[in-house]
C-alpha cells in the first residue's frame, strides 16, 4: 500500500510536470508509468520512493536490463526519475537524490552470458560420456579425445575460434604449460594451460592425432579426419553437441567469457584477465568488473570488523 508522503510527492510531481513544465497528457502518463514501476519494486523491499537508495535504483536498472528491457528504454525510465528526485530536492522533501553517479545504461556493456563452473565442467567432460570406449572404433575414439581436448583448451585459454583453428603443434608448449596464439591484428600472445587442458592434449597427441592425420603432414594442432583443417563452423558445431551435457546451450564465445568471469570472481585482476583474452584496450576487459565488485563486497562483508556493526547493535536491542 502507498504510504500518504509519496502519494503526495507522485500527485505533486505530476501536477509540475503539467502545469510548470508544460508536458502534455500522454508525456505526464508516461513518467506515471515510470514512477508506479519504481514504486512497486520499491515496495517489494518495504521501502518509498523517499526512502530509496542508490543501490535499489541499482538493482532496479539491472533486473530490467537482465530481462531483456533494451538500454535505450531504461534510459528514458532513469531521465524520469532524475527529474522526479530534483523535483523532490528542490521541494526538500528527500536530502539525498538516489540517481546521482549512476550512468546512463545506453553507455553499459551487457556482460556476455557465463556458465557456471558446474556447467563447464559438464560441457568439457561430456565428449565420450555416452558411449563406453570399447565399443568405439578406432576413428570415433581419436574424435573423443580431439574435441575433449579443444573444449579444454577453448576454457583453459580463453581462445577464440579464429585464433584456435589456427594453433599448430609448435605453438604449444605443454612442457612449459602454455600456448601460443596469434589474435586480431595477428599479434601473438601466450597463454597459459591449465592442468586438465595439459592432459587432455598429451592423451590427444599421442593417442589420436596420429590416426587423424594419416599420412598426411600438417602443421596444425586441432585436425579432421584425413588431416584437414577444422573449419570454425564444426568447433561450433562441437561446442553446441556438448553444451547438451550442461543443459545449456553454449558457444566457444561463452566458454572464453566463462573463462574471464571465473577467473576474476577468484581473484584475478583485470590486467591479467587483459593478458589472457588478448584485449589491446583494458576498457573492453571493464566489462568483467562488476564480477570484481560483488567478490569485492563479499570478503569485505565477511572480513571488514565494521562490516556488521549495525546489526549488532541491532540484535542487541
Amino acid at each position: 500500500m502507498i504510504s500518504t508522503g509519496q502519494d503526495r510527492a507522485l500527485a505533486s510531481f505530476s501536477v509540475y510536470l503539467r502545469v510548470e513544465k508544460g508536458l502534455t497528457p500522454l508525456t505526464v502518463s508516461s513518467y506515471g508509468g515510470d514512477l508506479e514501476l519504481w514504486a512497486e519494486f520499491l515496495s517489494g523491499r518495504d521501502k518509498t520512493v523517499l526512502t530509496a537508495q542508490r543501490e535499489d535504483l541499482k538493482e532496479l536498472l539491472q533486473h530490467l536490463l537482465g530481462h531483456g528491457m533494451d538500454p535505450r528504454s531504461i534510459a528514458r525510465k532513469l531521465s524520469a526519475l532524475r527529474q522526479f528526485y530534483r523535483f523532490l530536492l528542490l521541494d526538500k522533501l528527500i536530502a539525498h537524490d538516489p540517481t546521482l553517479d549512476i550512468d546512463s545504461p545506453k553507455q553499459w556493456k551487457v556482460l556476455p552470458k557465463a556458465l557456471s563452473e558446474e556447467e563447464v565442467t559438464a560441457l568439457v567432460e561430456s565428449p565420450g560420456q555416452s558411449h563406453a570406449a570399447s565399443a568405439q572404433s578406432r576413428i570415433s575414439q581419436a574424435l573423443v579425445l580431439r574435441n575433449r581436448a579443444m573444449l579444454e583448451v577453448l576454457y583453459a585459454a580463453a581462445v577464440r575460434v579464429s585464433e584456435l583453428v589456427d594453433v599448430r603443434v609448435e605453438d604449444t608448449k605443454l612442457e612449459l604449460g602454455y600456448m601460443l596464439v596469434r589474435g586480431k591484428g595477428d599479434k601473438e600472445r601466450i597463454v597459459p594451460l591449465g592442468a586438465p587442458a595439459q592432459q587432455a592434449l598429451r592423451a590427444y597427441l599421442r593417442d589420436a592425432r596420429p590416426l587423424l592425420a594419416g599420412c598426411k603432414k600438417a602443421a596444425e594442432l586441432f585436425l579432421a579426419r584425413g588431416g584437414h583443417k577444422l573449419t570454425r563452423e564444426r568447433i561450433w558445431a562441437i561446442v553446441d553437441e556438448a553444451s547438451k551435457a550442461a543443459g545449456r546451450h553454449a558457444s566457444p564465445h561463452m566458454l572464453r567469457h566463462s573463462a574471464a568471469t571465473h577467473m576474476v570472481s577468484h581473484g584475478a585482476d583485470l590486467r591479467t584477465v587483459q593478458s589472457v583474452l588478448g584485449h589491446a584496450d583494458i576498457s573492453t576487459t571493464q566489462i568483467y568488473t562488476h564480477v570484481a565488485l560483488d567478490r569485492l563486497q563479499k570478503v569485505y562483508a565477511a572480513h571488514h570488523p565494521r562490516a556488521h556493526v549495525r546489526a549488532s547493535r541491532k540484535k542487541d536491542k
